[in-house]
């Protein structure tokens, strides 16, 4: 094979920098990145798109994930890997591990050249101004307008989109951010778990909570995850409200739920009841909760198969029925069974699309006091930009945003 000069500097740059690759291979436009034997013609092209640098990048990344072990036990930079509380599903986790390994195209910002008088290794690299939220479905969102609004509130020209992500596609959404110049994003239904798969790191916050809905891409493309929700479910909470040795019902057991229990213990709740629709799923929560919260009582029920909740103070909604897109015409819990709350309960619904769902106004028709969850989603995004920019941004303009556009 004819070797021209430009073809064999090429080769001794990507040997140099650790890629498995032959002359013959590099001339066709084949890589072998030495974690897989047999790579798509996707992975190639992605492969090929990307610079050097971040080539040998991709290269340590795909052997990371190649040799994890069941559960997450992958290993970051040599350190030990993360053994907190939030804990992904086994087969879930194999599930992704096999869809990373076959990671699709992605487009990256391009590498820019150099013209200016000093060496790139003296450069800064620019700060990446790009966020987002990852969920299914999205239309509902009016979180592009609520950050716009806090990064404007800072000065910053920074952009918020929406990246609507179905589970299966997440593998995928995730290698887009972390090379597609982004610098964080937001979760939601129903990522909040899965996404613990792909981090690097988790905050206290988040391991408490056993759920992240804010994540932190580092320059080095580490991810660390935390969680807003429990600060934005409790700043939602009227400082009138005394919740301190009462009892409050917690309607689902996803990250919202996980995140408003958290918040009610730090109430001084005493009793929670938790209500889903599959109680031996939920017996592992229960077991962690009885765990990490020892000062509160928490039992499980059928949410079905509500009769009586004469007993509880503070009713919380955190299921999607009842929000714009998910089952808007529903109640999770019909007028006959709410009207057994006691007087002066409070009905709290973390869906903020529409501000007034179907329980909502089944509460305030009877009587009851109610809070919707517009607060909540504000007062979270507050506390994200906050761990994105080290800042505090306005809360009344971010609020105003999501009432303008609701």
């Amino acid at each position: 094979m004819a070797i021209d000069k430009e073809l064999y500097k090429r080769y001794k740059e990507l040997k140099a920098q650790g890629v498995n690759i032959t002359l013959a291979e590099l001339k066709a436009g084949v890589v072998n990145t030495a974690t897989s034997q047999n790579e798509s013609p996707q992975q190639t092209t992605y492969y090929n798109s990307i610079s050097p640098a971040e080539r040998k990048e991709f290269v340590n990344e795909q052997s990371e994930f190649t040799n994890s072990r069941e559960g997450f036990t992958r290993q970051t930079n040599s350190q030990s890997p993360y053994t907190g509380n939030v804990r992904p599903n086994g087969n879930q986790y194999q599930n992704y591990m096999t869809q990373f390994s076959q990671t699709a195209e992605y487009q990256t910002q391009p590498a820019q050249e150099f013209h200016g008088n000093v060496s790139p290794a003296e450069t800064t690299p620019l700060p990446l101004t790009k966020f987002g939220l990852l969920g299914y479905p999205l239309g509902h969102s009016l979180s592009t307008y609520i950050h716009e609004a806090g990064f404007k509130s800072l000065g910053l020209d920074y952009t918020y989109e929406l990246l609507e992500t179905s589970p299966e596609n997440l593998v995928e959404r995730v290698k887009q951010l972390k090379y597609g110049g982004y610098a964080g994003f937001n979760v939601t239904i129903p990522l909040k778990l899965p996404i613990t798969m792909f981090l690097d790191e988790i905050d206290d916050s988040a391991d408490v909570v056993g759920a992240v809905n804010t994540v932190v891409i580092n320059q080095d493309r580490t991810l660390k995850g935390y969680n807003t929700d429990v600060l934005g479910f409790r700043n939602a909470i009227p400082n009138d409200v005394i919740l301190n040795g009462k009892t409050a019902g917690v309607l689902g057991t996803g990250g919202a739920a996980r995140a408003a229990i958290a918040a009610l213990t730090q109430m001084g709740i005493k009793s929670i009841k938790i209500f889903t629709r599959n109680i031996p799923n939920s017996m592992k929560l229960l077991n962690y909760l009885e765990e990490h919260y020892t000062d509160t009582e928490f039992n499980v029920y059928q949410i079905e198969h509500i009769r009586n909740l004469s007993d509880i103070d503070i009713l919380v909604n955190c299921t999607p029925i009842g929000m714009q897109g998910r089952g808007a015409d529903y109640t999770p819990v019909e007028e006959k069974e709410l009207c057994t709350l006691p007087q002066g309960a409070i009905v709290y619904d973390v869906i903020y699309n529409p501000k007034r769902t179907i329980l909502l106004k089944l509460a305030a028709k009877n009587g009851y006091r109610t809070i919707n969850g517009l607060d909540m989603l504000v007062s979270q995004a507050v506390e994200s930009e906050k761990i994105w920019t080290g800042r505090t941004p306005d809360f009344k303009d971010m609020k105003i945003a999501a009432l303008e556009n609701l």
